[in-house]
């Protein structure tokens, strides 16, 4: 793949997170959190979901109209050229549901099965990370680099759960094991920040079960290209069952414990 194809998708990329980011944060009621009945918010929010991954799947129809879409909100296309983007419109419902600022706008660029551009957008960070592969990882105009080297024992790592019962029970077994020979545990509450904030050296590794790909493709090319390593079960690549992205020492001693402790099954 040519550096101007990759740039181009970058180009897109960045575009396309912008545009739905501003959406999202000029678009939500300021009484969200508080509407009269449970139902109300939670179809507001998948009402802004559905807009901005359409939006999102408007923009790159218009200017890469060969290409396919894979998107949390039902966008599922296969293209022709080669190129599918995988997008997740709005990562952190929950957070955005409450107010809180940690959400974000996914986007990435597979080339025939590898993720090659990604771009994950916080407004209400103010920060957008992109990277390309082989071009490093950065948030806006700094090169990222993942921590440095350190043992488990003073590592911080994030982590999220689910949302059936039962995984998350089994999720916080895992926790309990996990927080005794670790600094400390974060739950961010969106996958792609978390995977991003490893990439900024704000976490030393983050861990999660049931991830889709949308979650993943952006904030773990981020992440690789910051230095981190990633991947899920010993041997396998990061997927639903288990996505692990941590600096190299950490992953070493992460992943191994995660696999003993069952952190991949319900």
């Amino acid at each position: 793949m040519s550096e101007e194809l990759k740039a181009e998708l970058l180009a897109v990329g960045l575009d396309a997170a912008r545009q739905a980011g501003e959406l999202l944060r000029d678009g939500r009621p300021a009484d969200l959190a508080v509407a009269a009945t449970k139902s109300s918010p939670i179809d507001v929010v998948t009402e802004m979901d559905i807009a901005a991954e359409k939006l999102i799947t408007g923009l790159i129809a218009e200017r890469r109209p060969q290409d396919g879409l894979l998107g949390e909100e039902g966008a599922d296309s296969p293209g022709t050229s080669g190129v599918r983007w995988v997008v997740d419109p709005l990562d952190g419902t929950v957070n955005y549901l409450y107010g809180l600022p940690s959400w974000s706008v996914s986007v990435a660029a597979e080339y025939r099965g590898e993720t090659v551009a990604g771009v994950v957008a916080a407004p209400m960070r103010g920060e957008t990370y992109h990277a390309v592969l082989g071009g490093g990882a950065w948030l806006g105009g700094t090169r990222l680099a993942c921590r440095a080297a350190a043992p488990l024992d003073q590592a911080l790592l994030g982590t999220g759960f689910g949302y059936l019962q039962e995984r998350r029970a089994h999720q916080a077994e895992v926790v309990a094991r996990v927080i005794p020979v670790v600094r400390d545990i974060r739950r961010g509450g969106s996958a792609a920040l978390d995977l991003c904030d490893v990439a900024a050296g704000r976490l030393d590794g983050y861990y999660e079960r049931g991830l889709n790909p949308w979650d993943l493709a952006a904030g773990e090319l981020i992440a690789r290209e910051a230095g981190a390593l990633t991947g899920g079960r010993p041997g396998l690549p990061a997927s639903g069952e288990l996505a692990l992205a941590a600096t190299p020492a950490v992953f070493a001693s992460l992943q191994p414990m995660l696999e003993d402790l069952g952190a991949w099954h319900d």
